[in-house]
């Protein structure tokens, strides 16, 4: 067992040391970008292992170790932690525990605190916790996301973003069930290598690799009339984790849907534009601007590869660029409007229903504030504007059932087919 290091606050330090010894577990979110990360982490001579584990017995964990009025995501998120420890699987005294931390306004940001106190009562103190954010909230001796990092990490979320967005057009027809998974699978591994090689993550790069993509993806065969497309919109965790949205995109599959999932390019992009906003608003620096303008333009002109690459095949439904979804708010929200979602949540919702998805699921963690107001609160005025849309706001909580949840969208769905019919 490693030395355990504590800072002049009393925090337990995640060491070189423990770098070399360690196994970090990291919750499991988006599965293909999550599998990215977790490889480009390994080139660093981490050892991660990314948790993929959706029992009920997490909730349960959950339930023990964080109180129950706590944000659904934190408890799944530390209960899947705490229950792959005591699983017996790992080592406890070579273990350490990978967790994002956002600094904004949600509670996301004291998850990190909250996940502490659980390992405290369960008898695990000695286990680091290590804070993976860009803000410098929390550092550890062992563990950086130095540049080099970074300019890996950005390109292999917008490959994530991109593999899902096709695979999500591929799977619900594909004639040979599950070509489009061992694409994905065949693709990040050539991902890793290149990334390894330093190769792929160039402009001029990542537009060949992604029209190569689309190439591929385009070669499966499919078959079958076009089906019902779903948006999936929401708070980050439950709109993208099986475990936090009770496996919707397979629920979806099985009712003859097509899912449409917004990326989390656009996540990230509209953080960064949080930071320019709040410069308007409330003032601020000249440089830290300067800054947030620059990373946005580099990360919005990586998208726009990303969404060119995909008209190259006219069979795929391209991407919206960040920018219109940000115009496509005005007059709903203002851009101050940044707590949880924000206006984001309702933008995307305005997109799909733009693109021609008018049904739409948007998941929600019962008791959260701020994606009530930005999501559930604005189907009424998005339902008035746009009378074809038939949007159902889903609670995900402790207590809510998975029967339930499906019988709702189920309900939806009956509408969507009546609308469809009427049509016809």
């Amino acid at each position: 067992m490693a030395k355990l290091t504590y800072d002049k606050h009393g925090r337990l330090l995640f060491t070189k040391e423990m770098k070399k010894e360690y196994t970090l577990l990291m919750p499991q979110m988006l599965p293909v970008t999550f599998g990215l990360m977790q490889r480009l982490l390994e080139l660093e001579g981490y050892k991660v292992e990314v948790l993929d584990t959706t029992h009920r017995g997490i909730v349960e964990t959950g339930l023990k170790y964080v109180h129950n009025d706590t944000c659904y995501p934190a408890l799944l998120v530390i209960g899947q932690l705490i229950e792959a420890v005591k699983s017996g699987k790992y080592d406890i005294n070579k273990v350490g525990l990978l967790i994002s931390q956002t600094g904004g306004g949600c509670r996301a940001s004291n998850y990190i605190h909250l996940l502490r106190k659980a390992l405290k009562k369960a008898g695990l103190a000695h286990i680091p916790v290590v804070s993976v954010n860009l803000s410098g909230m929390e550092k550890n001796p062992g563990f950086r996301i130095r540049l080099r990092v970074l300019r890996r990490l950005i390109p292999a979320m917008l490959y994530g973003d991109f593999l899902v967005h096709l695979g999500n057009q591929c799977r619900p027809y594909e004639v040979e069930p599950g070509a489009t998974n061992a694409l994905i699978t065949r693709w990040s591994d050539r991902l890793t290598v290149m990334f390894k090689k330093n190769q792929g993550r160039s402009k001029t790069d990542m537009r060949f690799q992604m029209e190569q993509m689309a190439k591929d993806f385009a070669a499966i065969p499919l078959a079958g009339e076009k089906k019902t497309r779903v948006g999936i919109v929401g708070e980050i965790y439950v709109k993208f984790a099986p475990l936090g949205n009770n496996n919707l995109e397979d629920f979806l599959l099985s009712e003859g849907c097509e899912p449409v999932v917004p990326g989390v390019t656009d996540f990230l992009l509209f953080k960064i534009d949080n930071r320019i906003e709040d410069i308007a608003l409330y003032g601020g620096g000249f440089w830290k601007k300067k800054l947030c303008q620059i990373f946005k333009g580099y990360i919005e002109g990586l998208q726009n590869i990303m969404i060119a690459a995909v008209k190259t095949q006219p069979k795929f439904a391209p991407l919206a660029p960040f920018s219109e979804l940000k115009a496509g708010v005005q007059g709903y929200l203002g851009y101050g409007n940044k707590m949880g979602e924000g206006w984001l949540l309702t933008a995307e919702m305005i997109e799909l229903i733009h693109a021609g998805v008018h049904n739409i699921v948007c998941t929600q963690p019962f008791g959260c504030l701020p994606n009530h107001v930005v999501g559930k609160g604005m189907i009424r005025k998005l339902k008035d504007d746009f009378p074809q849309s038939n949007i159902v706001s889903i609670d995900y909580d402790p207590g809510a059932t998975k029967i339930n949840q499906e019988n709702r969208i189920k309900l939806m769905l009956a509408s969507a087919n009546r609308s469809a019919n009427s049509a016809h």
